[in-house]
């Protein structure tokens, strides 16, 4: 090799290496703008509810600082029987969804996905078309189905109407989940004589569990934090869910009670937080498995 080579080499070496710290640089860069951006306003509702309400009306110093720190509104959020009673109807409401959708994803996927039938594609098609449909434009219709069926002011109604958010993209995960499994299980299962609900529960699910896990904290993350809904559908404060329990009893014409207000919007966030941080990987897994198919 000539030194003028090596000299060529050395060079592209170094260029790369450039190239690479900077790419590394604005990598960071990007993930702490993103994170000061996401991370602000959880951090400042926690810092409000740390307040008094006479911290909060005193206007001198930084809002981002708790002069004197207290618990008070956690306290009356959960001795309150009230927000008890809307954290338990959010739980009724969330299982019962989650179950419902699940059974119908999981059913609907593996049929588009495995049986296949004349117009099966231009259906799974058109089951992922209806997620995209805006819940401003569908709770109105909606609203007559509800009371046609009496079940107004009711979290049973809203148990009827959250599978409509959640099955056609869990429909669409399990889909491209389904996929991605080889064809051989099938024809293998075929020839020892297995029905198709045989395959389902005994080879399907045991290998799609990653990407029915996704589908499920998607269902339960859609039923936990509807607001739309139960807004138009429950006025009656027995049967509301925690995100709008919230805030029909602490805001009162032009008064608002910001420190309970912070606090109960924390605590119901905080199931939703606790399921991603356990199952994050399941659910990246899940929402990445059409890539790989074939």
């Amino acid at each position: 090799m000539s030194a003028t080579t090596g000299e060529a080499i050395y060079a592209r070496a170094g260029s790369l290496r450039a190239e690479r710290r900077w790419a590394m640089w604005w990598a960071y860069a990007s993930l702490i703008l993103a994170a000061i951006v996401f991370l602000a306003p959880p951090i400042y509702m926690f810092i409000t509810s740390l307040k008094t309400s006479g911290e909060m009306a005193n206007l001198q110093g930084s809002p981002w600082l708790v002069r004197n720190p207290t618990l008070e509104n956690y306290a009356f959020i959960l001795g309150n029987p009230t927000f008890l009673t809307f954290f338990w109807n959010s739980v009724i409401i969330t299982l019962c969804t989650v179950a419902i959708s699940m059974v119908i994803s999981v059913l609907a996927a593996f049929s588009l996905a495995r049986m296949r039938f004349f117009g099966s594609q231009v259906l799974a098609t058109g089951v992922f078309l209806t997620y995209l449909v805006p819940d401003t434009l569908l709770f109105i219709p909606l609203y007559d189905i509800v009371g046609g069926l009496g079940l107004l002011n009711s979290k049973w109604g809203l148990v009827l109407i959250y599978p409509t958010l959640t099955v056609p993209f869990c429909t669409w995960i399990m889909i491209g989940y389904f996929s991605s499994i080889p064809k051989e299980l099938d024809e293998a299962a075929l020839i020892d004589g297995a029905s198709w609900p045989q395959m389902l529960i005994r080879i399907f699910i045991p290998v799609a569990l990653p990407g029915i896990i996704a589908a499920t904290i998607f269902a339960f993350t859609v039923s936990w934090a509807a607001f739309v809904y139960p807004t138009a559908f429950v006025t009656t404060p027995d049967e509301m869910p925690l995100t709008i329990g919230v805030v029909s009893q602490l805001v009162r014409a032009d008064t608002f009670a910001w420190g309970q207000i912070m606090a109960g919007a924390l605590l119901a966030a905080l199931p939703p937080v606790i399921v991603y941080a356990f199952l994050m990987d399941y659910y990246i897994a899940g929402l990445t498995a059409g890539a790989t198919k074939g």
